[in-house]
């Protein structure tokens, strides 16, 4: 197992890699490729929820899509990504559901305990303080609120990594993938981050392609 290296604690910046990132995203929507219908199955399933890392927006749009009453607010660290998402909110008639915010999720600029549910997925390995994230997770969700967050890992098969690099549409994105594995944890590692929050009840799952966090406060 190689050491992680870290890719970015900056996000997407750059207007051409958001536009491909756009485009990628895209595609693994238009594949059914995306986590939202894992994030319903955990319990999250209506309410006020809190997307960290949205990029482009299409899983949180997805989410709000298949929930009914449902409300999205999103912590985003790329003005340039949130620009699209907001554009692909409108596409998808949802703009009056839903609220980007330029941020961190070190410092999640919103109260305590305000959100029905906090979810993410593909961002983890970048946060830049990931101890620190979850205790920001837990500050604002409400009691008995449900979270879920998923990833890459870093020890995934090496056909599952081929398979992956194949399937990524534009090719413009292949080595985008495999700096985001080799900044991804395994799940030791991850357990060992979790154990130092608030949420290390936490129950992590595995699969062939990476990791997921779920549970509630």
């Amino acid at each position: 197992m190689k050491e992680r290296i870290k890719e970015t604690d900056q996000g997407i910046q750059g207007e051409l890699d958001v536009q491909y990132f756009d485009r990628m995203q895209r595609h693994l929507r238009d594949k059914g490729l995306i986590a939202t219908d894992e994030i319903v199955r955990s319990g999250i399933a209506g309410g006020l929820a809190l997307e960290l890392g949205p990029g482009p927006g299409y899983l949180g749009l997805e989410w709000l899509r298949k929930t009914d009453g449902s409300r999205l607010r999103a912590v985003e660290i790329s003005r340039n990504m949130i620009v699209v998402a907001q554009k692909n909110a409108r596409e998808y008639g949802l703009a009056s559901r839903v609220e980007y915010t330029l941020g961190r999720v070190e410092e999640i600029p919103f109260g305590d305990e305000v959100f029905d549910a906090v979810f993410s997925n593909g961002s983890l390995h970048e946060w830049s303080e990931p101890q620190r994230a979850f205790h920001e997770i837990y500050r604002v969700l409400k009691p008995g609120g449900r979270w879920y967050v998923s990833d890459l890992k870093r020890d995934m098969n090496r056909v599952v990594v081929w398979f992956m690099k194949i399937s990524v549409r534009p090719v413009e994105m292949r080595p985008g993938l495999q700096t985001s594995i080799d900044a991804a944890y395994t799940r030791r590692e991850l357990e060992g981050i979790l154990a130092g929050t608030p949420l290390k009840s936490g129950q992590v799952s595995e699969n062939p392609f990476g990791l997921s966090i779920r549970g509630t406060k």
